[in-house]
């Protein structure tokens, strides 16, 4: 049998130095954070005990702490074998701090609890929130204010203070004795930490040159010294050379050659004194209208030298243009946040979809209890929400992310009676955000996203002699209209059983009241595209799966298009994608459908092309459709391209150089990546292409490839670029490590750098690739 080590107990003035030391830590961390004393966080690094709720019947006790690093979240576990990894979690996690009961745990278990004592943390990916209880106001007000402020500051430091404080908190991880020393072992178990495999002569050689007081352990200034061998990027050292003088210092003038001739700035002039002052840390260099090393790097590394063009981060596009000549974000079976089949429903996915900037979540009604209309997948066994519930998280959160319209897209399976609540609510709960009548008395075409800035439109059936939407109300109460039902496409036996037993009919009632809530989006069968002599209203709208839309797309392009340029079309997964799988997006934007609706729980490559798309025109959910994708005179197909006004042809040379901090994917100590990187192009058929590096063997620190790629884009204005990078295996799939999507249009040439994405599309804080861009139009 083995026996176990036992540690040495520390005698009390050991405990009192590394106390003590402890505080200088987490005090020069806060000063990192621009927090010096700051007495929330000072609360927070010392912990208090919060009651932390899951249900009605589990309310407990639990300390929680800040630690040093003012990065994680110590909490005290009572689970016997739970590692020390998972009693902590990453303030990077956390994707937003709730005061009160603002969230569906605080609003069913903690109702008896005043609002000023309760806050939630609710984490980015799809782990559970964290519903807690303070003491006192106070002891809540702490951490809501010290969490919100680690928050804020920490996403407003630059890529150089986040890889700062990083290293020194994987230094402070890797000194076991806490003596802030570092021996040769200690300095073996920090390169692992960081994602970095040296043999034991390279590790031994780099120890010896900082080692300059030949005491066998490095301590400060040596430490200091190994910190600036580890973050050399010689990549940029030797663009720098180029244009500095031997003095170290680039001249704005040379600054302004380098902007114009190679990151092809056209207010290079105007943009090189600015940078100066914004990047250099330099004061004599900043005095002397220069750049350093360090200055140069803190730009690349900025939103100025970022790949995705930072106009494209504000709305820049015209908006007064029909909606149906926009792109919208939007989401299916939006209550959903697992499968289709048995996951749960919360109110919570749409506040999660809305703050990704959807425009157009789904609500899926049926007769609930106690005259309360729910929201569930039917015929399945997903949980149920309140309606009311569900229109009060969208009153709250539509326009947080996006001022511009949101779309609420009613399935109803409703009776008569529950209709006419369902109405009630919405009329009661969004009030003058409900959109009850035509704007401006626009009879024609439909209002542009500028005009419906603030409101929230209803899709749905519309009674028959309601259909023209500048008519007034009439006294019919309720008539019978098409039933459309697309849970009953569920491909599953026990759906389809359901549906059998239901005696589906092709026919709903409909209340006069829900209609009256319809304005410009009436869902109708689709019967065909328009007849010229007999036009259908423009207000009429149709949904489709995706195997009918990519049929039609396949088939009809042209014909899909000029549709689309008067009517919008909304678009939804096939019935057998029960494990809510996503398809792809593209070949519907590219024969203009707007309302494209994808899974939004589910992460994938599907949904990163989503997201890179919306990123453009400043998140708003909102994109305009290419100018031939609008023009009702187009003859464009994306099936078969033939000369046209679709832009000019573009042929893009790309050059991955480097990789910077990529995460670990195995966490064990000493699992290192192999990073490769590939770049694919979506888009029209011939313009989808997909390129790799080779791999890179234990290094995710700072792998270098230096390997360039050529692309030809014939449809530039629908093409998206995406980037991913992964840790190879030779045996089983490759891991995901991060990803990038942006469309073509958006791409700043020259060098860049490219801040990756997690799977489920937050940024990691300092994972980057370094690129060159150069776009060449094709003779």
């Amino acid at each position: 049998m083995q026996c176990i080590r036992r540690q040495p107990k520390r005698t009390v003035s050991q405990e009192n130095m590394l106390l003590e030391q402890s505080r200088r830590v987490a005090a020069l961390n806060g000063i990192r954070l621009g927090l010096k004393d700051d007495k929330d966080l000072k609360f927070l690094l010392k912990g208090s005990q919060l009651l932390k709720v899951k249900s009605s019947s589990w309310r407990k006790e639990r300390f929680y702490k800040l630690q040093e690093d003012c990065k994680t979240i110590w909490q005290e576990s009572k689970k016997v074998l739970r590692s020390p990894e998972s009693q902590i979690f990453s303030i990077e996690d956390i994707r937003d701090v709730r005061s009160g009961h603002k969230t569906e745990g605080m609003e069913k278990y903690a109702k008896d609890v005043p609002e000023y004592r309760c806050f939630s943390i609710i984490f980015k990916d799809q782990r559970k929130n964290l519903d807690l209880i303070a003491s006192s106001e106070d002891d809540a007000n702490h951490w809501i204010a010290g969490l919100g402020k680690i928050i804020a500051h920490s996403n407003s430091m630059n890529q150089k203070q986040k890889l700062q404080h990083w290293i020194h908190t994987c230094l402070r991880k890797a000194d076991k004795n806490k003596d802030n020393k570092m021996s040769l072992k200690e300095l073996k178990d920090f390169l692992k930490e960081v994602n970095i495999e040296v043999d034991d002569y390279h590790a031994k050689k780099i120890f010896q040159h900082c080692d300059k007081s030949k005491t066998e352990a490095l301590e400060d200034d040596e430490i200091e010294e190994f910190y600036k061998i580890l973050t050399e990027r010689k990549e940029i050292d030797s663009i720098f050379q180029m244009y500095s003088d031997p003095e170290g210092f680039m001249s704005c003038q040379n600054l302004v050659r380098f902007l114009y001739e190679v990151q092809q700035e056209e207010d290079a002039v105007v943009a090189a004194p600015a940078l100066i002052q914004k990047y250099e840390p330099n004061e004599r260099a900043k005095r002397g209208n220069a750049m350093t090393k360090d200055g140069f790097l803190m730009y690349l590394l900025s939103d100025e030298g970022n790949i995705f063009n930072p106009s494209h981060r504000k709305v820049y596009q015209d908006m007064t243009q029909p909606l149906s000549h926009y792109f919208v974000s939007s989401s299916h079976n939006t209550y959903l946040m697992e499968d289709q089949i048995t996951g749960p429903s919360s109110t919570e996915a749409y506040i999660r979809a809305l703050t990704k900037g959807c425009r157009c979540v789904e609500l899926d009604c049926w007769d609930g209890p106690n005259s309360e209309p729910v929201i569930y997948h039917g015929y399945t066994l997903t949980s149920k929400i309140l309606f009311s519930d569900v229109i009060k998280a969208i009153k709250n959160y539509a326009f947080k992310t996006s001022p511009y319209p949101v779309i609420i897209s009613l399935e109803n399976h409703c009776s008569v009676e529950q209709q006419k609540v369902m109405a009630q609510h919405m009329t009661t709960i969004l009030q003058d955000m409900l959109l009850v009548a035509p704007v401006d008395g626009n009879r024609s075409q439909f209002p542009s996203p500028e005009q419906l800035k603030g409101k929230i439109l209803v899709k749905g059936k519309k009674l028959s002699r309601q259909e023209d939407p500048s008519n007034g109300n009439n006294n019919l109460e309720a008539e019978d209209v098409s039933d459309e039902d697309e849970a009953a496409e569920i491909e599953d036996e026990s759906v389809k059983t359901k549906v059998e037993q239901k005696g589906k009919s092709d026919t709903l009632k409909l209340a006069k009241e829900l209609s009256d809530t319809v304005v410009y989006c009436k869902s109708v069968h689709f019967e065909g595209f328009d007849d010229p002599n007999h036009p259908r209203a423009f207000y009429e709208m149709s949904s489709f799966s995706e195997s009918k839309a990519l049929k039609l797309a396949q088939e009809s392009g042209t014909s899909f298009i000029h549709h689309n340029i008067r009517h919008l079309s909304r678009i939804y997964p096939a019935g057998w994608r029960t494990d809510s799988s996503n398809y792809s997006p593209v070949d519907l934007w590219n024969v203009g459908c707007q309302i494209v609706a994808l899974n939004f729980q589910t992460a994938g490559t599907e949904m990163d092309v989503y997201q890179g798309l919306f990123q453009d025109n400043g998140f708003s959910g909102y994109v305009l459709k290419p100018e031939f994708l609008r023009d009702e005179q187009t003859k464009f197909n994306p099936k078969s391209i033939t000369e046209g006004t679709w832009g000019t042809k573009k042929k893009l040379l790309l050059k991955i150089i480097s990789g910077q901090q990529l995460p670990k994917v195995n966490k064990s100590k000493n699992s290192i990546v192999d990073p490769k990187v590939t770049i694919e192009i979506h888009g029209v058929q011939q313009d989808n292409n997909k390129k790799q590096t080779k791999v890179i063997e234990n290094n995710g620190f700072n792998p270098n490839w230096n390997e360039e790629f050529t692309f030809d884009i014939e449809i530039p204005a629908l093409a998206l670029v995406r980037f991913v990078v992964e840790d190879f295996d030779m045996s089983t799939k490759n891991d995901f490590i991060g990803q990038y999507t942006l469309p073509f249009t958006s791409l700043k040439q020259g060098y860049r750098h490219i801040h990756l994405l997690t799977k489920n599309g937050d940024p990691y804080s300092s994972s980057t690739l370094f690129v060159y861009i150069n776009i060449q139009d094709c003779d």
